[in-house]
Protein backbone atom coordinates (compact mmCIF):
# COMPACT_ATOMS: atom_id res chain seq x y z
CA UNK A 1 0.00 0.00 0.00
CA UNK A 2 1.15 3.55 -0.73
CA UNK A 3 -0.30 6.95 0.00
CA UNK A 4 -0.87 10.40 -1.46
CA UNK A 5 -1.44 13.71 0.23
CA UNK A 6 -4.80 15.33 -0.42
CA UNK A 7 -3.14 18.54 -1.62
CA UNK A 8 -0.91 16.62 -4.04
CA UNK A 9 -3.75 14.60 -5.52
CA UNK A 10 -5.93 17.69 -5.89
CA UNK A 11 -3.22 19.58 -7.76
CA UNK A 12 -2.43 16.65 -10.05
CA UNK A 13 -6.04 16.11 -11.00
CA UNK A 14 -6.26 19.71 -12.17
CA UNK A 15 -3.24 19.61 -14.46
CA UNK A 16 -3.89 20.64 -18.04
CA UNK A 17 -3.62 17.79 -20.50
CA UNK A 18 -0.13 17.98 -21.96
CA UNK A 19 -0.01 14.88 -24.14
CA UNK A 20 -2.17 13.97 -27.06
CA UNK A 21 -2.85 10.48 -25.73
CA UNK A 22 -4.02 9.80 -22.21
CA UNK A 23 -3.54 6.41 -20.57
CA UNK A 24 -5.88 3.82 -22.08
CA UNK A 25 -8.29 2.03 -19.82
CA UNK A 26 -11.34 2.43 -17.62
CA UNK A 27 -11.41 5.06 -14.86
CA UNK A 28 -14.23 4.73 -12.34
CA UNK A 29 -15.23 7.42 -9.85
CA UNK A 30 -16.86 5.22 -7.21
CA UNK A 31 -20.13 6.58 -5.86
CA UNK A 32 -20.35 9.33 -8.50
CA UNK A 33 -23.55 9.78 -10.48
CA UNK A 34 -22.16 11.78 -13.42
CA UNK A 35 -19.04 11.56 -15.55
CA UNK A 36 -16.25 14.09 -15.19
CA UNK A 37 -13.22 15.06 -17.28
CA UNK A 38 -10.13 15.27 -15.08
CA UNK A 39 -6.54 15.52 -16.30
CA UNK A 40 -7.65 14.69 -19.83
CA UNK A 41 -9.34 11.45 -18.77
CA UNK A 42 -12.99 10.57 -18.61
CA UNK A 43 -13.90 9.40 -15.10
CA UNK A 44 -17.12 7.42 -15.21
CA UNK A 45 -19.87 6.93 -12.62
CA UNK A 46 -19.81 3.42 -11.23
CA UNK A 47 -23.43 2.22 -11.49
CA UNK A 48 -22.71 0.46 -14.81
CA UNK A 49 -20.03 -1.73 -13.24
CA UNK A 50 -21.44 -2.69 -9.84
CA UNK A 51 -24.88 -3.90 -8.75
CA UNK A 52 -24.60 -3.56 -4.97
CA UNK A 53 -23.65 -1.04 -2.34
CA UNK A 54 -24.65 2.55 -1.66
CA UNK A 55 -23.21 5.73 -3.18
CA UNK A 56 -22.26 8.24 -0.48
CA UNK A 57 -20.95 11.80 -0.45
CA UNK A 58 -18.13 12.91 1.82
CA UNK A 59 -18.68 16.07 3.82
CA UNK A 60 -15.06 17.26 3.55
CA UNK A 61 -15.08 20.17 1.05
CA UNK A 62 -11.31 20.13 0.55
CA UNK A 63 -10.84 16.70 -1.02
CA UNK A 64 -10.03 16.10 -4.66
CA UNK A 65 -13.03 15.56 -6.96
CA UNK A 66 -12.67 11.78 -7.29
CA UNK A 67 -12.45 11.47 -3.49
CA UNK A 68 -15.64 13.37 -2.77
CA UNK A 69 -17.79 10.24 -3.21
CA UNK A 70 -17.41 6.59 -2.22
CA UNK A 71 -19.36 3.40 -2.69
CA UNK A 72 -20.04 1.68 0.61
CA UNK A 73 -21.01 -1.98 1.04
CA UNK A 74 -23.08 -3.28 3.96
CA UNK A 75 -21.22 -5.27 6.59
CA UNK A 76 -24.21 -6.73 8.45
CA UNK A 77 -24.78 -10.33 7.40
CA UNK A 78 -22.11 -10.12 4.71
CA UNK A 79 -18.89 -11.39 6.29
CA UNK A 80 -17.07 -13.52 3.71
CA UNK A 81 -19.27 -12.21 0.91
CA UNK A 82 -17.79 -10.16 -1.89
CA UNK A 83 -19.10 -7.13 -3.76
CA UNK A 84 -17.61 -6.82 -7.23
CA UNK A 85 -17.02 -4.31 -9.96
CA UNK A 86 -17.04 -6.09 -13.35
CA UNK A 87 -15.14 -4.15 -16.01
CA UNK A 88 -14.86 -4.88 -19.76
CA UNK A 89 -11.25 -5.44 -20.87
CA UNK A 90 -9.26 -6.84 -23.78
CA UNK A 91 -8.67 -10.57 -23.42
CA UNK A 92 -4.95 -11.23 -22.75
CA UNK A 93 -4.42 -7.50 -22.16
CA UNK A 94 -1.98 -6.57 -19.39
CA UNK A 95 -3.55 -4.16 -16.91
CA UNK A 96 -2.38 -2.02 -14.05
CA UNK A 97 -5.23 -2.17 -11.54
CA UNK A 98 -5.25 0.65 -8.99
CA UNK A 99 -7.68 1.07 -6.11
CA UNK A 100 -7.86 4.33 -4.16
CA UNK A 101 -9.32 4.78 -0.68
CA UNK A 102 -10.11 7.86 1.37
CA UNK A 103 -12.44 7.20 4.30
CA UNK A 104 -13.61 10.70 5.19
CA UNK A 105 -15.60 9.40 8.18
CA UNK A 106 -18.26 7.98 5.88
CA UNK A 107 -19.26 5.27 8.40
CA UNK A 108 -19.56 7.68 11.31
CA UNK A 109 -16.56 6.16 13.08
CA UNK A 110 -13.17 7.69 13.74
CA UNK A 111 -11.20 4.94 12.02
CA UNK A 112 -11.77 3.28 8.64
CA UNK A 113 -12.60 -0.44 8.37
CA UNK A 114 -10.09 -3.13 7.42
CA UNK A 115 -11.20 -5.51 4.67
CA UNK A 116 -10.05 -7.63 1.70
CA UNK A 117 -9.73 -6.81 -1.97
CA UNK A 118 -9.91 -9.45 -4.70
CA UNK A 119 -9.01 -9.50 -8.40
CA UNK A 120 -10.97 -12.12 -10.33
CA UNK A 121 -10.41 -15.29 -8.26
CA UNK A 122 -7.27 -14.05 -6.50
CA UNK A 123 -7.15 -12.65 -2.98
CA UNK A 124 -5.03 -9.57 -3.66
CA UNK A 125 -4.60 -8.58 -0.02
CA UNK A 126 -5.87 -6.64 2.98
CA UNK A 127 -6.93 -3.01 2.69
CA UNK A 128 -5.80 -1.20 5.84
CA UNK A 129 -5.87 2.58 5.51
CA UNK A 130 -5.96 3.37 9.24
CA UNK A 131 -2.48 4.91 9.58
CA UNK A 132 -2.72 6.89 6.36
CA UNK A 133 -6.12 8.29 7.27
CA UNK A 134 -4.92 9.32 10.74
CA UNK A 135 -2.25 11.42 8.97
CA UNK A 136 -4.74 12.92 6.50
CA UNK A 137 -3.45 10.85 3.59
CA UNK A 138 -5.05 8.97 0.71
CA UNK A 139 -4.20 5.26 0.30
CA UNK A 140 -3.77 3.44 -2.98
CA UNK A 141 -2.95 -0.13 -3.99
CA UNK A 142 -1.57 -1.11 -7.36
CA UNK A 143 -1.14 -4.44 -9.12
CA UNK A 144 -0.43 -5.84 -12.59
CA UNK A 145 -2.61 -8.64 -13.95
CA UNK A 146 -3.36 -10.15 -17.36
CA UNK A 147 -7.00 -10.48 -18.37
CA UNK A 148 -8.03 -14.11 -18.84
CA UNK A 149 -11.37 -13.15 -20.40
CA UNK A 150 -13.34 -10.19 -21.72
CA UNK A 151 -14.03 -8.87 -18.23
CA UNK A 152 -12.06 -8.46 -15.03
CA UNK A 153 -13.51 -8.08 -11.55
CA UNK A 154 -12.33 -6.10 -8.55
CA UNK A 155 -14.13 -7.14 -5.40
CA UNK A 156 -14.39 -5.69 -1.90
CA UNK A 157 -15.08 -8.19 0.89
CA UNK A 158 -15.56 -8.01 4.64
CA UNK A 159 -13.36 -10.39 6.63
CA UNK A 160 -13.59 -11.38 10.30
CA UNK A 161 -11.70 -8.22 11.33
CA UNK A 162 -14.01 -5.82 9.49
CA UNK A 163 -15.93 -3.65 11.99
CA UNK A 164 -17.87 -1.29 9.69
CA UNK A 165 -18.97 -1.03 6.07
CA UNK A 166 -16.16 -1.52 3.50
CA UNK A 167 -15.84 1.22 0.86
CA UNK A 168 -13.88 2.33 -2.19
CA UNK A 169 -13.17 5.78 -3.65
CA UNK A 170 -11.79 5.12 -7.14
CA UNK A 171 -10.88 2.24 -9.42
CA UNK A 172 -8.62 2.22 -12.49
CA UNK A 173 -7.84 -0.41 -15.12
CA UNK A 174 -4.94 0.94 -17.22
CA UNK A 175 -3.81 -1.01 -20.29
CA UNK A 176 -0.03 -1.50 -20.24
CA UNK A 177 2.43 -2.14 -23.04
CA UNK A 178 3.30 -5.75 -23.84
CA UNK A 179 6.94 -5.33 -22.82
CA UNK A 180 6.23 -4.17 -19.28
CA UNK A 181 7.30 -6.63 -16.56
CA UNK A 182 7.44 -9.29 -19.27
CA UNK A 183 9.75 -11.64 -17.37
CA UNK A 184 6.75 -12.51 -15.17
CA UNK A 185 4.67 -15.61 -15.88
CA UNK A 186 1.32 -13.85 -15.80
CA UNK A 187 -0.47 -17.14 -16.38
CA UNK A 188 0.56 -18.13 -12.87
CA UNK A 189 1.25 -14.84 -11.09
CA UNK A 190 0.20 -11.25 -10.68
CA UNK A 191 2.31 -8.38 -9.32
CA UNK A 192 1.36 -6.40 -6.22
CA UNK A 193 3.26 -3.13 -5.81
CA UNK A 194 5.39 -2.76 -2.68
CA UNK A 195 7.34 0.38 -3.60
CA UNK A 196 8.20 2.54 -6.60
CA UNK A 197 10.68 5.40 -6.06
CA UNK A 198 12.62 8.02 -7.96
CA UNK A 199 15.94 8.20 -6.10
CA UNK A 200 17.32 11.64 -5.33
CA UNK A 201 14.02 13.30 -6.17
CA UNK A 202 12.41 15.37 -3.41
CA UNK A 203 9.54 16.99 -5.28
CA UNK A 204 6.04 15.86 -6.14
CA UNK A 205 5.23 12.31 -7.17
CA UNK A 206 6.03 11.72 -10.85
CA UNK A 207 3.10 10.35 -12.82
CA UNK A 208 1.16 11.13 -16.02
CA UNK A 209 1.95 12.95 -18.28
CA UNK A 210 5.59 12.09 -17.51
CA UNK A 211 4.67 8.40 -17.16
CA UNK A 212 2.51 7.36 -20.10
CA UNK A 213 0.81 4.68 -17.96
CA UNK A 214 0.26 6.99 -14.97
CA UNK A 215 2.37 4.94 -12.58
CA UNK A 216 3.26 6.82 -9.38
CA UNK A 217 7.00 7.34 -8.76
CA UNK A 218 7.42 8.58 -5.20
CA UNK A 219 10.39 10.71 -4.07
CA UNK A 220 13.23 9.04 -2.17
CA UNK A 221 16.04 11.06 -0.61
CA UNK A 222 18.89 9.97 1.68
CA UNK A 223 21.87 11.73 3.22
CA UNK A 224 23.88 10.55 0.20
CA UNK A 225 24.69 13.20 -2.38
CA UNK A 226 21.95 13.73 -4.96
CA UNK A 227 22.38 15.09 -8.44
CA UNK A 228 19.91 16.80 -10.73
CA UNK A 229 20.92 16.49 -14.36
CA UNK A 230 19.25 16.52 -17.76
CA UNK A 231 19.95 13.28 -19.60
CA UNK A 232 18.77 12.04 -22.96
CA UNK A 233 18.07 8.50 -21.83
CA UNK A 234 16.46 6.23 -24.48
CA UNK A 235 13.77 4.73 -22.24
CA UNK A 236 12.64 2.48 -25.08
CA UNK A 237 15.69 0.38 -24.21
CA UNK A 238 14.01 -0.47 -20.90
CA UNK A 239 11.31 -3.14 -21.13
CA UNK A 240 9.32 -1.42 -18.38
CA UNK A 241 9.40 1.99 -20.12
CA UNK A 242 10.13 4.19 -17.09
CA UNK A 243 9.52 7.91 -17.62
CA UNK A 244 12.50 10.00 -18.80
CA UNK A 245 11.98 12.30 -15.83
CA UNK A 246 13.17 9.69 -13.30
CA UNK A 247 16.64 9.94 -14.86
CA UNK A 248 16.89 13.64 -14.05
CA UNK A 249 17.88 12.88 -10.45
CA UNK A 250 20.00 10.20 -8.88
CA UNK A 251 21.58 8.99 -5.68
CA UNK A 252 25.34 8.93 -5.94
CA UNK A 253 28.42 9.01 -3.71
CA UNK A 254 31.44 11.16 -3.23
CA UNK A 255 34.16 10.00 -5.57
CA UNK A 256 34.19 6.32 -6.40
CA UNK A 257 32.89 5.01 -3.09
CA UNK A 258 30.02 2.51 -3.26
CA UNK A 259 26.51 3.47 -2.18
CA UNK A 260 24.89 1.40 0.54
CA UNK A 261 21.29 2.02 1.58
CA UNK A 262 18.10 0.27 2.68
CA UNK A 263 15.19 0.19 0.27
CA UNK A 264 12.27 -0.01 0.46
CA UNK A 265 12.23 1.70 3.88
CA UNK A 266 9.97 -0.94 5.47
CA UNK A 267 11.22 -4.47 6.05
CA UNK A 268 10.16 -7.05 3.48
CA UNK A 269 8.47 -10.23 4.74
CA UNK A 270 9.67 -13.58 3.46
CA UNK A 271 8.20 -13.88 -0.03
CA UNK A 272 9.15 -13.80 -3.72
CA UNK A 273 9.65 -10.38 -5.30
CA UNK A 274 10.02 -8.81 -8.71
CA UNK A 275 12.64 -6.05 -8.51
CA UNK A 276 13.53 -3.57 -11.25
CA UNK A 277 16.37 -1.07 -10.76
CA UNK A 278 17.05 1.77 -13.18
CA UNK A 279 20.48 3.37 -13.41
CA UNK A 280 22.68 4.81 -16.10
CA UNK A 281 25.94 3.27 -14.91
CA UNK A 282 27.09 1.00 -12.10
CA UNK A 283 26.68 -2.46 -10.66
CA UNK A 284 24.19 -3.35 -7.92
CA UNK A 285 24.18 -6.16 -5.40
CA UNK A 286 21.27 -6.87 -3.08
CA UNK A 287 20.55 -8.79 0.07
CA UNK A 288 17.39 -8.55 2.17
CA UNK A 289 16.34 -4.99 1.32
CA UNK A 290 19.83 -3.50 1.58
CA UNK A 291 21.62 -2.44 -1.59
CA UNK A 292 25.28 -1.94 -2.41
CA UNK A 293 26.04 -0.13 -5.67
CA UNK A 294 29.59 -0.05 -7.05
CA UNK A 295 31.11 1.73 -10.05
CA UNK A 296 31.27 -0.32 -13.22
CA UNK A 297 34.65 -1.83 -13.94
CA UNK A 298 36.83 0.65 -15.78
CA UNK A 299 34.36 3.51 -15.29
CA UNK A 300 35.51 6.97 -14.25
CA UNK A 301 31.98 7.80 -13.07
CA UNK A 302 30.94 7.14 -9.49
CA UNK A 303 28.06 4.77 -8.69
CA UNK A 304 24.53 6.05 -9.11
CA UNK A 305 20.94 4.86 -9.10
CA UNK A 306 17.92 6.64 -10.54
CA UNK A 307 14.79 4.64 -9.74
CA UNK A 308 13.44 1.31 -8.59
CA UNK A 309 10.30 -0.81 -8.33
CA UNK A 310 9.50 -3.73 -6.03
CA UNK A 311 6.47 -5.98 -6.49
CA UNK A 312 5.36 -8.95 -4.46
CA UNK A 313 4.90 -11.92 -6.76
CA UNK A 314 1.29 -12.94 -6.14
CA UNK A 315 0.30 -16.48 -7.06
CA UNK A 316 -3.04 -16.40 -8.85
CA UNK A 317 -6.04 -18.15 -7.34
CA UNK A 318 -8.09 -20.71 -9.22
CA UNK A 319 -10.61 -20.10 -11.96
CA UNK A 320 -14.03 -21.69 -12.34
CA UNK A 321 -14.57 -23.59 -15.60
CA UNK A 322 -15.75 -21.04 -18.16
CA UNK A 323 -18.74 -23.14 -19.20
CA UNK A 324 -20.02 -23.18 -15.63
CA UNK A 325 -19.49 -19.43 -15.24
CA UNK A 326 -21.52 -18.74 -18.39
CA UNK A 327 -24.30 -21.07 -17.19
CA UNK A 328 -24.47 -19.40 -13.76
CA UNK A 329 -24.56 -15.95 -15.37
CA UNK A 330 -27.60 -17.09 -17.38
CA UNK A 331 -29.25 -18.42 -14.23
CA UNK A 332 -28.53 -15.07 -12.57
CA UNK A 333 -30.13 -13.12 -15.43
CA UNK A 334 -33.30 -15.20 -15.22
CA UNK A 335 -33.72 -14.32 -11.54
CA UNK A 336 -35.34 -11.01 -10.63
CA UNK A 337 -33.46 -10.75 -7.33
CA UNK A 338 -30.29 -12.89 -7.46
CA UNK A 339 -27.96 -12.96 -4.44
CA UNK A 340 -26.05 -9.68 -4.32
CA UNK A 341 -22.66 -11.41 -4.20
CA UNK A 342 -23.16 -13.23 -7.51
CA UNK A 343 -20.36 -11.33 -9.25
CA UNK A 344 -16.74 -12.13 -9.92
CA UNK A 345 -15.55 -15.73 -9.97
CA UNK A 346 -18.20 -18.13 -8.58
CA UNK A 347 -15.74 -20.43 -6.77
CA UNK A 348 -12.72 -18.28 -5.90
CA UNK A 349 -11.30 -17.24 -3.57
CA UNK A 350 -12.80 -20.29 -1.87
CA UNK A 351 -13.77 -18.37 1.29
CA UNK A 352 -15.68 -15.93 -0.92
CA UNK A 353 -17.55 -18.31 -3.25
CA UNK A 354 -21.02 -17.27 -4.37
CA UNK A 355 -23.92 -17.73 -1.99
CA UNK A 356 -25.40 -21.21 -2.45
CA UNK A 357 -22.62 -22.40 -4.76
CA UNK A 358 -20.40 -25.36 -3.84
CA UNK A 359 -17.44 -26.19 -6.06
CA UNK A 360 -15.22 -29.19 -6.68
CA UNK A 361 -11.55 -29.41 -5.86
CA UNK A 362 -8.65 -30.32 -8.10
CA UNK A 363 -7.27 -28.80 -11.31
CA UNK A 364 -10.65 -28.49 -13.07
CA UNK A 365 -13.04 -26.51 -10.93
CA UNK A 366 -16.73 -27.28 -11.46
CA UNK A 367 -19.95 -26.27 -9.69
CA UNK A 368 -21.25 -29.39 -7.92
CA UNK A 369 -24.12 -28.04 -5.80
CA UNK A 370 -26.63 -25.20 -6.01
CA UNK A 371 -28.54 -24.43 -2.80
CA UNK A 372 -30.79 -21.39 -2.92
CA UNK A 373 -33.67 -22.67 -0.79
CA UNK A 374 -35.64 -20.13 1.26
CA UNK A 375 -33.95 -17.16 -0.45
CA UNK A 376 -37.13 -15.36 -1.51
CA UNK A 377 -36.13 -15.66 -5.16
CA UNK A 378 -38.49 -14.69 -7.98
CA UNK A 379 -38.19 -14.95 -11.74
CA UNK A 380 -37.67 -18.14 -13.71
CA UNK A 381 -35.21 -21.02 -13.79
CA UNK A 382 -32.98 -20.64 -16.85
CA UNK A 383 -32.59 -23.71 -19.12
CA UNK A 384 -28.85 -22.98 -18.87
CA UNK A 385 -28.84 -24.66 -15.45
CA UNK A 386 -28.68 -27.89 -17.48
CA UNK A 387 -25.20 -26.86 -18.66
CA UNK A 388 -23.86 -27.25 -15.12
CA UNK A 389 -23.19 -30.88 -15.87
CA UNK A 390 -21.20 -31.58 -12.69
CA UNK A 391 -24.19 -30.78 -10.44
CA UNK A 392 -25.12 -33.45 -7.91
CA UNK A 393 -27.58 -31.34 -5.87
CA UNK A 394 -30.12 -28.64 -6.71
CA UNK A 395 -32.03 -27.06 -3.83
CA UNK A 396 -34.44 -24.31 -4.93
CA UNK A 397 -37.42 -25.00 -2.67
CA UNK A 398 -39.56 -22.40 -0.91
CA UNK A 399 -39.06 -19.50 -3.31
CA UNK A 400 -41.37 -17.76 -5.80
CA UNK A 401 -39.93 -19.08 -9.04
CA UNK A 402 -42.37 -19.30 -11.95
CA UNK A 403 -42.51 -20.54 -15.54
CA UNK A 404 -41.72 -24.03 -16.73
CA UNK A 405 -39.25 -26.52 -15.31
CA UNK A 406 -36.41 -26.87 -17.85
CA UNK A 407 -35.13 -30.14 -19.26
CA UNK A 408 -32.44 -31.36 -16.85
CA UNK A 409 -31.67 -34.69 -18.53
CA UNK A 410 -28.07 -33.59 -19.25
CA UNK A 411 -27.31 -33.58 -15.51
CA UNK A 412 -26.15 -37.20 -15.41
CA UNK A 413 -24.70 -36.85 -11.89
CA UNK A 414 -27.75 -35.25 -10.31
CA UNK A 415 -28.78 -37.06 -7.12
CA UNK A 416 -31.08 -34.56 -5.34
CA UNK A 417 -33.58 -32.13 -6.87
CA UNK A 418 -35.80 -29.89 -4.73
CA UNK A 419 -38.17 -27.51 -6.55
CA UNK A 420 -41.15 -27.65 -4.14
CA UNK A 421 -43.08 -24.62 -2.83
CA UNK A 422 -42.57 -22.44 -5.90
CA UNK A 423 -44.96 -21.22 -8.62
CA UNK A 424 -43.83 -23.35 -11.55
CA UNK A 425 -46.41 -24.11 -14.25
CA UNK A 426 -46.79 -26.76 -16.94
CA UNK A 427 -45.80 -30.40 -16.81
CA UNK A 428 -42.97 -31.97 -14.87
CA UNK A 429 -40.49 -33.01 -17.60
CA UNK A 430 -40.65 -36.75 -18.17
CA UNK A 431 -36.92 -36.62 -18.96
CA UNK A 432 -36.23 -36.51 -15.23
CA UNK A 433 -36.93 -40.22 -15.29
CA UNK A 434 -33.90 -40.71 -17.49
CA UNK A 435 -31.45 -39.47 -14.86
CA UNK A 436 -30.24 -42.76 -13.37
CA UNK A 437 -28.40 -41.10 -10.48
CA UNK A 438 -31.47 -39.19 -9.23
CA UNK A 439 -32.43 -40.42 -5.75
CA UNK A 440 -34.53 -37.63 -4.27
CA UNK A 441 -37.17 -35.54 -6.04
Amino acid sequence: MSFLSLIFLFSLLNLAQSQSQSPRGVFIDCGATVASLIDGRQWLPDATYVSSGTAKNLTDPNVAPILSTVRSFPLQGNTNKKFCYVVPVFRTGKYMVRTTYYYGGVNGRDSPPVFDQIVDGTLWGIVNTTDDYARGLVSYYEGVFVAAGKTMSLCIAANTNTDSDPFISALEFVLLGDSLYNSTDFGQYGLSLVARHNFGHNGSIIRYPDDQFDRYWEPFVLSNPTVAILRNVPVSDFWNLPPVKVFETELTSSGMEPIEFQWPPASLPNSTYYIALYFADGLASWWSNKYNIDPAAGSDIGPLINAGEVFNLLRLGGRTLTRDVIALESVKKSLENPPHDWNGDPCFPSQYSWTGVTCSEGPRIRVVSLNLSNMGLSGSLSPSVANLTALTNIWLGNNSLSGSIPDLSSLKRLEILHLEDNQFSGEIPSSLGNIDSLQEL
